[in-house]
């Protein structure tokens, strides 16, 4: 009877088996697997959350949630960059981050929310307004974006995504007010006009201050700290009253800066001339 001797195992048959799908996540030896911050971006996640809930509060006629919503959220956007600065935990992911939930928060959501409150009743000229204001300012982030490196830090180009959003939202705020109780209807074209200079002055070269240069460490009079206990009493005692004319201020500072300096025939250049570190933390 003939004899077939056992076939003996390759060494490398005998070798341990890797595990099944170790090939799509094999790194260096000693290198670490990429991650990103919790910290700034939880707070970023927090004003995205905020965006959405806007929507939803918008959808069930719930305006006063959602304008308090998209407010929440500019508090917690103007937070999240400072932490990442604080905690030295900036990255690309959270300045990309930040911009998409800009978007939702202070773009999207500000126009549906506008929408359903008094531009429904207009027709194509309603939602012509709100998609104006969306689209201003996606076009507004995305500029800031690619300008950062070039924009004076004193002064933003055109007016800022959140404070185009309180513009919107707080006329909202202030008109479901219960001593004031105007109907939506009233005010439609008035909030047409809102919508239309908020999201066309985001995309125009308006220099708007930043406040970026103001040094918290410096002394400064007692008046200052006066008049700032006055403005907080202010808007504790009717928030929904007072925050709006202060955003309105705000909106038409830009343009009385850069009109009085083209009267002087100085007009307002917002191309950087010192050369500063960018920080792309946050995204306006």
């Amino acid at each position: 009877m003939a004899h077939f001797p056992r076939r003996r195992k390759a060494a490398a048959a005998m070798a341990p088996k890797a595990p099944r799908f170790s090939r799509f996540g094999r790194r260096a030896e000693g290198q670490r697997g990429r991650g990103i911050y919790l910290l700034p971006n939880a707070f970023t996640t927090g004003a995205l959350f905020c965006g959405f809930y806007a929507i939803v509060m918008a959808m069930n006629q719930r305006f006063d949630y959602a304008c308090w919503a998209i407010f929440v959220a500019m508090i917690l956007d103007g937070l999240d960059g400072r932490i990442a600065r604080l905690t030295n935990t900036q990255s690309e992911f959270g300045a990309q981050y930040d911009s998409l939930s800009d978007m939702v928060s202070f773009g999207a959501a500000p126009a549906l929310v506008i929408y359903e409150y008094s531009l429904r009743g207009l027709g194509k000229l309603g939602w012509i307004a709100a998609f104006v204001y969306c689209a201003g300012a996606a076009l507004r982030l995305a500029r800031f974006n690619t300008n950062i490196e070039v924009v004076d830090k004193r002064y933003f180009q055109g007016l800022p995504s959140p404070s185009a959003a309180a513009l919107v939202v707080g006329f909202i705020l202030m008109m479901t007010d219960p001593d004031i109780d105007v109907s939506a209807r009233q005010v439609d074209w008035i909030s047409w006009t809102i919508a239309l200079f908020a999201g066309l002055t985001m995309v125009t070269n308006v220099p708007f201050y930043s406040f970026k240069d103001v040094n918290f460490k410096k002394s400064v009079p007692f008046i200052v700290v006066f008049l700032i206990a006055l403005i907080f009493a202010l808007v504790a005692i009717k928030p929904a009253v007072v925050l709006w004319p202060l955003f309105v201020l705000y909106g038409l500072s830009g343009y009385v800066v850069l009109f009085w300096r083209m009267a002087k025939g100085k007009p307002v250049s917002i191309i950087q001339t010192e050369d500063e570190p960018s920080d792309p933390s946050e995204r306006r």
